[in-house]
């Protein structure tokens, strides 16, 4: 199984990012813009350590600050359209890969078997 991980990770572009950071860009794609405060709310961290976070996410350009237009005091940060792609082709290559290994790894009933196994692992973890 840890190769199994290893090999999505060599995958991923979040081995460039700080456990923090991943946190932080996972809620942002979950649950969409939010403010510093918001942010380091959901996170459980100071808001002074969250803005050390998002400043270094602004740096690597994958998410950026505006104005919220409910209310101009305010500074929502969201992931850039250009992470958002980076994102969505990333997930591709993993999803295409572990397709791929299926496929040619296992029979027709192992890949039920195993369709089966993550029909109940996800109700587990919707309990």
């Amino acid at each position: 199984m840890s190769k199994l991980v290893r090999r999505a990770r060599e995958l991923s572009q979040s081995s460039d990012f700080t456990s923090a950071q991943k946190s932080v860009l996972f809620h942002l794609e979950r649950d969409g813009p939010a403010t510093v405060s918001a942010l380091a709310r959901a996170q459980r961290v100071k808001p002074q350590s969250m803005r050390i976070t998002v400043a270094g996410l602004e740096t690597l350009g994958v998410v950026k600050g505006e104005a919220d237009p409910t209310d101009g005091r305010k500074t929502l940060i969201h992931l850039t359209p250009t992470f958002r792609r980076t994102l969505k082709a990333s997930r591709a290559a993993k999803e295409d890969w572990l397709i791929g290994a299926l496929q040619a790894q296992l029979s027709p009933r192992e890949q039920a078997t195993l369709a089966a196994a993550v029909e109940l692992l996800q109700r587990l973890a919707d309990s």
